[in-house]
Protein backbone atom coordinates (compact mmCIF):
# COMPACT_ATOMS: atom_id res chain seq x y z
CA UNK A 1 0.00 0.00 0.00
CA UNK A 2 1.15 3.53 -0.77
CA UNK A 3 0.91 4.99 2.73
CA UNK A 4 1.54 8.21 4.58
CA UNK A 5 1.29 9.61 8.09
CA UNK A 6 -0.48 12.97 7.88
CA UNK A 7 0.32 15.12 10.89
CA UNK A 8 3.60 13.36 11.69
CA UNK A 9 4.50 15.09 14.96
CA UNK A 10 5.65 13.22 18.06
CA UNK A 11 3.68 9.98 17.59
CA UNK A 12 3.94 10.02 13.81
CA UNK A 13 7.69 10.54 13.84
CA UNK A 14 8.20 7.55 16.13
CA UNK A 15 5.80 5.38 14.10
CA UNK A 16 7.38 6.41 10.80
CA UNK A 17 10.86 5.68 12.12
CA UNK A 18 9.91 2.18 13.30
CA UNK A 19 8.09 1.30 10.06
CA UNK A 20 10.98 2.52 7.91
CA UNK A 21 13.63 0.90 10.09
CA UNK A 22 11.87 -2.46 9.84
CA UNK A 23 11.54 -2.46 6.06
CA UNK A 24 8.30 -0.60 5.37
CA UNK A 25 7.74 2.44 3.18
CA UNK A 26 5.77 5.41 4.46
CA UNK A 27 5.78 9.18 3.91
CA UNK A 28 5.83 11.54 6.91
CA UNK A 29 3.83 14.71 6.22
CA UNK A 30 3.75 17.73 8.52
CA UNK A 31 3.07 21.46 8.14
CA UNK A 32 6.01 22.29 10.43
CA UNK A 33 8.71 23.17 7.90
CA UNK A 34 11.53 23.14 10.45
CA UNK A 35 10.55 19.64 11.57
CA UNK A 36 10.34 18.37 7.98
CA UNK A 37 13.69 19.90 7.06
CA UNK A 38 15.33 18.29 10.09
CA UNK A 39 13.83 14.91 9.15
CA UNK A 40 15.10 15.28 5.58
CA UNK A 41 18.57 16.34 6.66
CA UNK A 42 19.22 14.19 9.75
CA UNK A 43 16.54 11.48 9.72
CA UNK A 44 14.14 10.78 12.57
CA UNK A 45 16.02 10.74 15.86
CA UNK A 46 14.16 8.78 18.55
CA UNK A 47 15.31 9.13 22.16
CA UNK A 48 13.89 8.26 25.57
CA UNK A 49 13.35 4.57 26.21
CA UNK A 50 15.10 3.76 22.90
CA UNK A 51 17.94 5.39 20.97
CA UNK A 52 17.92 5.30 17.17
CA UNK A 53 18.18 7.54 14.13
CA UNK A 54 16.38 6.44 10.96
CA UNK A 55 16.43 8.10 7.50
CA UNK A 56 12.80 8.80 6.56
CA UNK A 57 10.90 10.32 3.64
CA UNK A 58 9.35 13.57 4.87
CA UNK A 59 7.50 16.44 3.21
CA UNK A 60 5.18 19.37 3.84
CA UNK A 61 1.59 19.24 2.49
CA UNK A 62 2.46 21.55 -0.42
CA UNK A 63 5.08 19.01 -1.55
CA UNK A 64 2.52 16.20 -1.91
CA UNK A 65 2.15 14.89 -5.48
CA UNK A 66 1.09 11.23 -5.25
CA UNK A 67 -2.16 9.47 -4.38
CA UNK A 68 -2.33 7.18 -1.36
CA UNK A 69 -3.99 3.87 -0.53
CA UNK A 70 -3.72 4.56 3.21
CA UNK A 71 -3.59 7.79 5.20
CA UNK A 72 -2.78 7.47 8.90
CA UNK A 73 -4.34 10.57 10.44
CA UNK A 74 -2.60 12.20 13.40
CA UNK A 75 -3.68 15.84 13.10
CA UNK A 76 -5.88 17.55 15.69
CA UNK A 77 -9.41 16.24 15.20
CA UNK A 78 -10.91 19.70 15.60
CA UNK A 79 -10.25 20.07 11.87
CA UNK A 80 -10.90 16.50 10.61
CA UNK A 81 -13.54 17.33 8.01
CA UNK A 82 -11.60 20.32 6.66
CA UNK A 83 -8.30 18.39 6.55
CA UNK A 84 -9.74 15.29 4.87
CA UNK A 85 -11.68 17.27 2.28
CA UNK A 86 -8.37 18.94 1.39
CA UNK A 87 -6.73 15.53 1.06
CA UNK A 88 -9.33 14.05 -1.31
CA UNK A 89 -7.21 14.85 -4.42
CA UNK A 90 -4.41 12.75 -2.88
CA UNK A 91 -6.58 9.70 -2.17
CA UNK A 92 -7.11 6.75 -4.49
CA UNK A 93 -10.77 5.84 -4.92
CA UNK A 94 -10.61 3.16 -2.23
CA UNK A 95 -8.10 4.94 0.04
CA UNK A 96 -8.43 3.97 3.69
CA UNK A 97 -8.13 6.54 6.46
CA UNK A 98 -6.87 5.16 9.78
CA UNK A 99 -7.32 7.66 12.58
CA UNK A 100 -5.01 7.42 15.59
CA UNK A 101 -6.54 10.45 17.26
CA UNK A 102 -7.97 10.50 20.77
CA UNK A 103 -11.65 10.48 21.63
CA UNK A 104 -14.14 9.06 19.09
CA UNK A 105 -12.77 10.58 15.84
CA UNK A 106 -14.22 7.93 13.49
CA UNK A 107 -17.52 9.84 13.41
CA UNK A 108 -16.03 12.88 11.67
CA UNK A 109 -13.67 10.82 9.45
CA UNK A 110 -16.55 8.71 8.12
CA UNK A 111 -18.46 11.85 7.15
CA UNK A 112 -15.83 12.48 4.47
CA UNK A 113 -14.69 9.02 3.29
CA UNK A 114 -17.57 6.78 4.41
CA UNK A 115 -17.74 4.08 7.09
CA UNK A 116 -16.27 1.34 4.86
CA UNK A 117 -13.04 3.31 4.40
CA UNK A 118 -12.71 4.41 8.03
CA UNK A 119 -10.39 2.54 10.39
CA UNK A 120 -9.63 3.44 13.98
CA UNK A 121 -6.50 2.64 15.92
CA UNK A 122 -5.83 3.14 19.62
CA UNK A 123 -2.23 3.86 20.60
CA UNK A 124 -1.03 2.35 23.87
CA UNK A 125 2.20 4.35 24.08
CA UNK A 126 3.30 7.95 24.18
CA UNK A 127 5.86 10.32 22.69
CA UNK A 128 6.98 13.93 22.98
CA UNK A 129 8.46 16.11 20.23
CA UNK A 130 11.60 17.58 21.79
CA UNK A 131 12.81 19.65 18.85
CA UNK A 132 12.59 19.52 15.04
CA UNK A 133 13.40 15.99 13.94
CA UNK A 134 13.74 14.63 17.49
CA UNK A 135 11.00 12.70 19.29
CA UNK A 136 11.16 11.06 22.71
CA UNK A 137 9.45 7.69 23.20
CA UNK A 138 8.11 7.89 26.75
CA UNK A 139 6.71 4.35 27.11
CA UNK A 140 8.70 1.21 27.78
CA UNK A 141 9.46 -0.79 24.59
CA UNK A 142 7.81 -3.92 25.97
CA UNK A 143 4.53 -2.06 26.57
CA UNK A 144 3.94 -0.78 23.03
CA UNK A 145 0.76 -1.92 21.28
CA UNK A 146 -2.01 -0.88 18.89
CA UNK A 147 -5.70 -1.75 18.88
CA UNK A 148 -7.04 -1.76 15.31
CA UNK A 149 -10.70 -1.78 14.36
CA UNK A 150 -12.96 -1.14 11.39
CA UNK A 151 -15.70 1.43 11.86
CA UNK A 152 -18.00 -0.58 9.57
CA UNK A 153 -16.94 -3.91 11.07
CA UNK A 154 -15.46 -5.10 7.75
CA UNK A 155 -12.08 -6.82 8.05
CA UNK A 156 -11.00 -7.54 4.48
CA UNK A 157 -7.58 -8.09 2.88
CA UNK A 158 -6.72 -4.38 2.94
CA UNK A 159 -7.59 -4.17 6.63
CA UNK A 160 -5.02 -6.89 7.27
CA UNK A 161 -2.46 -5.07 5.10
CA UNK A 162 -2.80 -2.10 7.46
CA UNK A 163 -2.34 -4.46 10.40
CA UNK A 164 0.89 -5.85 8.87
CA UNK A 165 2.21 -2.33 8.31
CA UNK A 166 1.59 -1.32 11.93
CA UNK A 167 3.14 -4.57 13.16
CA UNK A 168 6.46 -3.28 11.85
CA UNK A 169 6.44 -1.21 15.04
CA UNK A 170 4.66 -3.30 17.69
CA UNK A 171 1.91 -5.89 18.30
CA UNK A 172 -1.52 -5.09 16.85
CA UNK A 173 -4.68 -6.43 18.46
CA UNK A 174 -7.65 -6.67 16.09
CA UNK A 175 -10.61 -5.33 18.02
CA UNK A 176 -14.11 -6.66 17.34
CA UNK A 177 -15.54 -4.54 20.17
CA UNK A 178 -13.95 -1.41 18.76
CA UNK A 179 -16.24 1.11 20.50
CA UNK A 180 -15.29 -0.60 23.78
CA UNK A 181 -11.63 -0.21 22.88
CA UNK A 182 -12.17 3.45 22.07
CA UNK A 183 -13.78 3.91 25.47
CA UNK A 184 -10.93 2.23 27.33
CA UNK A 185 -8.51 4.60 25.57
CA UNK A 186 -10.88 7.54 26.19
CA UNK A 187 -10.96 6.64 29.89
CA UNK A 188 -7.15 6.63 30.11
CA UNK A 189 -6.86 9.93 28.25
CA UNK A 190 -9.64 11.60 30.23
CA UNK A 191 -8.00 10.64 33.53
CA UNK A 192 -4.28 10.85 32.87
CA UNK A 193 -4.05 13.29 29.93
CA UNK A 194 -6.68 15.44 31.59
CA UNK A 195 -4.89 15.62 34.93
CA UNK A 196 -1.45 15.85 33.32
CA UNK A 197 -2.66 18.98 31.54
CA UNK A 198 -4.35 20.42 34.64
CA UNK A 199 -1.29 19.85 36.87
CA UNK A 200 1.54 20.29 34.38
CA UNK A 201 2.94 16.90 35.42
CA UNK A 202 3.48 13.55 33.73
CA UNK A 203 0.98 10.70 33.83
CA UNK A 204 2.98 9.18 36.68
CA UNK A 205 3.11 12.40 38.69
CA UNK A 206 -0.65 12.92 38.33
CA UNK A 207 -1.23 9.32 39.49
CA UNK A 208 1.31 9.24 42.31
CA UNK A 209 0.70 12.65 43.88
CA UNK A 210 -1.91 12.19 46.58
CA UNK A 211 -3.71 15.50 46.03
CA UNK A 212 -4.33 14.73 42.34
CA UNK A 213 -4.88 10.97 42.51
CA UNK A 214 -8.45 11.28 43.90
CA UNK A 215 -9.34 13.37 40.83
CA UNK A 216 -7.83 10.73 38.52
CA UNK A 217 -9.84 8.09 40.36
CA UNK A 218 -13.14 9.94 40.05
CA UNK A 219 -12.62 10.76 36.37
CA UNK A 220 -12.11 7.04 35.72
CA UNK A 221 -15.20 6.18 37.76
CA UNK A 222 -17.33 8.65 35.80
CA UNK A 223 -16.15 7.13 32.50
CA UNK A 224 -17.07 3.65 33.72
CA UNK A 225 -20.50 4.79 34.97
CA UNK A 226 -21.30 6.57 31.70
CA UNK A 227 -20.22 3.62 29.55
CA UNK A 228 -22.27 1.24 31.68
CA UNK A 229 -25.41 3.37 31.26
CA UNK A 230 -24.75 3.69 27.50
CA UNK A 231 -24.44 -0.13 27.26
CA UNK A 232 -20.80 0.11 26.14
CA UNK A 233 -18.53 -2.70 27.30
CA UNK A 234 -15.16 -1.14 28.06
CA UNK A 235 -12.45 -3.36 26.58
CA UNK A 236 -9.57 -4.72 28.70
CA UNK A 237 -6.27 -2.84 28.56
CA UNK A 238 -3.30 -5.20 28.15
CA UNK A 239 -5.43 -8.00 29.58
CA UNK A 240 -6.66 -6.02 32.61
CA UNK A 241 -10.38 -5.54 33.26
CA UNK A 242 -10.60 -1.80 33.89
CA UNK A 243 -14.24 -1.91 34.98
CA UNK A 244 -13.59 -4.61 37.60
CA UNK A 245 -10.47 -2.88 38.94
CA UNK A 246 -11.70 0.71 39.07
CA UNK A 247 -15.51 0.60 38.92
CA UNK A 248 -15.93 0.54 42.70
CA UNK A 249 -19.29 0.47 44.45
CA UNK A 250 -18.22 0.65 48.10
CA UNK A 251 -15.46 2.14 50.27
CA UNK A 252 -13.31 -1.01 50.37
CA UNK A 253 -13.06 -1.31 46.57
CA UNK A 254 -12.62 2.45 46.36
CA UNK A 255 -9.50 2.19 48.57
CA UNK A 256 -8.17 -0.70 46.47
CA UNK A 257 -8.66 1.18 43.21
CA UNK A 258 -6.94 4.23 44.75
CA UNK A 259 -3.86 2.12 45.51
CA UNK A 260 -3.87 0.52 42.05
CA UNK A 261 -3.85 3.76 40.03
CA UNK A 262 -0.05 4.36 40.10
CA UNK A 263 0.57 0.68 39.30
CA UNK A 264 -1.82 0.78 36.37
CA UNK A 265 0.07 3.59 34.64
CA UNK A 266 3.58 2.56 35.77
CA UNK A 267 4.91 1.65 32.31
CA UNK A 268 3.68 4.97 30.94
CA UNK A 269 4.53 7.12 33.96
CA UNK A 270 6.92 9.38 31.99
CA UNK A 271 4.30 10.23 29.40
CA UNK A 272 3.32 13.89 29.13
CA UNK A 273 -0.14 14.66 27.74
CA UNK A 274 -0.29 15.85 24.14
CA UNK A 275 -2.76 18.46 25.43
CA UNK A 276 -0.08 19.77 27.80
CA UNK A 277 2.36 19.89 24.89
CA UNK A 278 -0.23 21.90 22.95
CA UNK A 279 -0.52 24.36 25.85
CA UNK A 280 3.28 24.73 25.94
CA UNK A 281 3.26 25.56 22.23
CA UNK A 282 0.41 28.05 22.51
CA UNK A 283 -2.11 25.81 20.74
CA UNK A 284 -5.71 24.90 21.51
CA UNK A 285 -6.19 21.45 23.04
CA UNK A 286 -8.57 18.60 22.22
CA UNK A 287 -10.12 18.55 25.71
CA UNK A 288 -13.64 18.89 24.25
CA UNK A 289 -13.04 15.65 22.32
CA UNK A 290 -11.70 13.78 25.35
CA UNK A 291 -13.17 14.79 28.73
CA UNK A 292 -15.85 16.72 26.85
CA UNK A 293 -17.06 13.51 25.18
CA UNK A 294 -17.56 11.93 28.62
CA UNK A 295 -19.56 14.98 29.71
CA UNK A 296 -21.65 14.87 26.52
CA UNK A 297 -22.44 11.16 26.95
CA UNK A 298 -23.18 11.75 30.63
CA UNK A 299 -25.75 14.41 29.78
CA UNK A 300 -27.31 12.13 27.15
CA UNK A 301 -27.65 9.17 29.53
CA UNK A 302 -28.34 11.06 32.76
CA UNK A 303 -25.03 10.34 34.51
CA UNK A 304 -23.36 13.19 36.48
CA UNK A 305 -19.77 13.90 35.35
CA UNK A 306 -18.60 16.83 37.52
CA UNK A 307 -14.91 15.83 37.53
CA UNK A 308 -14.64 15.51 33.75
CA UNK A 309 -16.59 18.75 33.38
CA UNK A 310 -14.17 20.49 35.74
CA UNK A 311 -11.18 19.29 33.70
CA UNK A 312 -12.76 20.83 30.59
CA UNK A 313 -13.31 24.12 32.43
CA UNK A 314 -9.78 24.25 33.88
CA UNK A 315 -8.08 23.36 30.60
CA UNK A 316 -10.06 26.03 28.76
CA UNK A 317 -9.07 28.42 31.54
CA UNK A 318 -5.41 27.51 30.94
CA UNK A 319 -5.87 28.10 27.20
CA UNK A 320 -7.33 31.54 27.95
CA UNK A 321 -4.51 32.46 30.33
CA UNK A 322 -6.62 32.42 33.50
CA UNK A 323 -4.56 29.58 35.00
CA UNK A 324 -1.22 27.90 34.41
CA UNK A 325 -0.68 24.12 34.46
CA UNK A 326 0.07 23.46 38.12
CA UNK A 327 -0.81 21.14 40.99
CA UNK A 328 -2.34 24.27 42.56
CA UNK A 329 -5.22 23.76 40.11
CA UNK A 330 -6.35 20.71 42.09
CA UNK A 331 -8.01 23.05 44.57
CA UNK A 332 -10.36 24.12 41.76
CA UNK A 333 -12.02 20.70 42.08
CA UNK A 334 -12.75 21.10 45.77
CA UNK A 335 -15.86 23.23 45.29
CA UNK A 336 -17.32 20.24 43.45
Amino acid sequence: MKACIYGAGSLGTVLGAYITKNGGEIDLINRNKAHVEALKKNGAKITGTVDMTVPVKAMTPDEMTEKYDLIILLTKQLYNVEVLEGLLPFMNDDCLVCTMQNGIPELSVSKVVGEDRTLGCTVAWGATLLEPGVAELTSEPDSLSFGLGSFSGKQDERFHEVKKLLELMCPVEVEDNFIGVRWSKLLINAAFSGMSTVTGGTFGEAAETKISRPMVQMIIKECIDVAEKANIKIAPVQGKNITALFGFKGNFKKKISFMLIPLGIKKHRLLKASMLQDIEHGKKTEVDFINGVVVEYGEKYGVPTPYNKRVVEIVHGIEEGKFKPSFDNVKLFWDR
